[in-house]
């Protein structure tokens, strides 16, 4: 574990130790944004039978996500004369801190992981959750009616599948007995839970797609919109913090969604050579394909049926999904 680093480093070196490993980390996380961006892209070009991304960067336009960046980074930056100015500073870094502060708990494999708490798949719920204040914080200091429409939207729909997404979770809590992500791994080592809660797995990815604003719920940023939402008024570095966040949490969700249903690092049984790392690498990347292809496949809802749905259907599935996994644990685990 980086804990074990940590404690054996003496002193105040064990400090600059965390802060490597944590610019490590993000470093490696902005590479797989920049990356992501293109390989969805590529992805979306092939399953909509035309070409991606093909020219900056060789053939196969490797750095036009890079182009992106600095074009992003050399638009002028504007903040409107009647906004609340440190507030509409203050708002893309709301939103983007608690995107990279979840990971500190994702066990990588059973050696890599930040902080090894006993709380750990509570820790990423409670911090995902103060992503919402940014964005509504970011619609308020625009002081521009539709971005505030915008925010309260976006706030509305992430609060509502975040209560299916916890509920979703639940059985594997109730299979594991813990709320340890290592420890979930561990529990998964005669069977992943995927197995044992398809219900659970399909209610959680449909959540999680809402959650990260994507398609086919990306109602608050949606193209199609005579605006963009909560960040209308955003421009430059600051809308990509927004991008940001919202990539970050795509690879923490993607990652999540491996420790709890896919076994993590654990390897199939006959292909136990491979290493922990590998494995870990070809699940989150499936569910990252997987992800890409809901956004290619179905259609955008209107907002009435993404909180009916949210409400009336993913709730009620997941709540007896709850009950069955109780019944199931207690006849046959007890």
């Amino acid at each position: 574990m980086i804990e074990d680093l940590l404690y054996s480093s003496p002193g105040w070196t064990n400090v600059g130790i965390f802060f490597l490993l944590g610019a490590a980390l993000l470093m490696v996380v902005l590479g797989f944004v920049t990356y992501a961006i293109l390989a969805e892209r590529k992805v979306m070009g092939f399953m909509q039978l035309r070409h991606g991304p093909n020219q900056v960067g060789g053939r196969w336009g490797l750095l036009q996500t890079v182009a992106d960046v600095l074009k992003l980074l050399l638009k002028e930056d504007t903040i409107p004369k009647l906004a609340d100015r440190p507030l509409f500073i203050l708002a893309p870094i709301i939103a983007f801190a608690p995107a990279f502060m979840v990971l500190a708990t994702i066990p990588f494999t059973d050696r890599f992981q930040f902080a090894d708490i006993g709380v750990g798949l509570l820790y990423y719920i409670a911090i995902s959750g103060l992503t919402t204040i940014g964005i509504v914080t970011g619609g308020w200091a625009s002081n521009n009616k539709y971005a505030l429409l915008g925010g309260m939207r976006a706030a509305a729909q992430m609060v509502s599948y975040e209560i299916p997404l916890v509920m979703s979770v639940v059985g594997v809590i109730l299979l594991a007995g813990s709320l340890n992500l290592n420890e979930i791994v561990e529990a998964q080592r005669s069977g992943w839970f995927i197995i044992l809660q398809p219900i659970g797995f399909i209610v959680f990815l449909i959540a999680s797609v809402a959650e990260l604003n994507r398609a086919p719920f990306d109602l608050p940023e949606a193209e199609s919109e005579l605006v963009a939402g909560f960040h209308v008024e955003y421009s430059g570095f600051r809308w990509a913090f927004f991008m940001l966040a919202e990539y970050v949490y795509f690879f923490a969700m993607a990652s999540l969604t491996t420790v709890l249903f896919l076994g993590g690092w654990l390897p199939l049984p006959f292909l136990g050579f491979i290493p922990g790392a590998v494995w870990f690498a070809l699940k989150f990347s499936l569910v990252i394909f997987i992800l890409i292809w809901f956004r290619v496949t179905f259609p955008r809802i209107r907002a009435d049926q993404l909180m009916e749905f949210g409400w009336k259907v993913l709730l009620p599935v997941a709540l007896a999904n709850i009950f069955i996994t109780a019944i199931v644990k207690q006849l046959f685990f007890m």
